[in-house]
């Protein structure tokens, strides 16, 4: 059975309800998908720009989301030297990415999971890297 990474793209149409993915999610097994701690730091950060009115709404909404992948969320500590490795690389090939999305690729490459994400043109120049757009497929 294939496991995956779910980006955070992903997991922000999954809380709003968007692209059926709860199908999606439930269609490969729930149990299969795991998130990066770096997920949660960005969608905290949105909960951080939201309006005064939602802040509260949308924060329940990540704390929902963190306790339903309880024991699937990854470090990133377990990922550092391939962040490092795909940094490098990226570099050399003149490919500008994210640092944060480099860690969440290096935390998939690491764990042998399949990225499931929106945005595989962010992804697409890291080695060794199994993508699937869970969104425009």
């Amino acid at each position: 059975m294939s496991k995956f990474l779910l980006d955070t793209n992903i997991c922000v149409h999954f809380i709003k309800g968007e692209f059926n993915l709860r199908n999606k999610i439930l269609q490969v097994g729930f149990r299969f998908c795991y998130i990066s701690e770096i997920t949660i730091a960005e969608l905290l950060y949105g909960v951080e720009n939201s309006s005064p009115e939602r802040r509260l709404i949308n924060l329940q909404r990540v704390q929902d989301l963190r306790t339903s992948f309880s024991g699937r969320i990854i470090p990133i500590s377990e990922c550092l030297e391939e962040y490092a490795k795909q940094k490098a690389q990226l570099r050399k090939i003149g490919r500008r990415v994210e640092d944060l999305d480099i860690f969440i690729g290096a935390t998939a490459i690491t764990k042998g999971l399949i990225l499931a994400t929106r945005n595989t043109k962010d992804f697409v120049n890291m080695e060794n890297i199994q993508l699937e757009n869970y969104v425009d497929s």
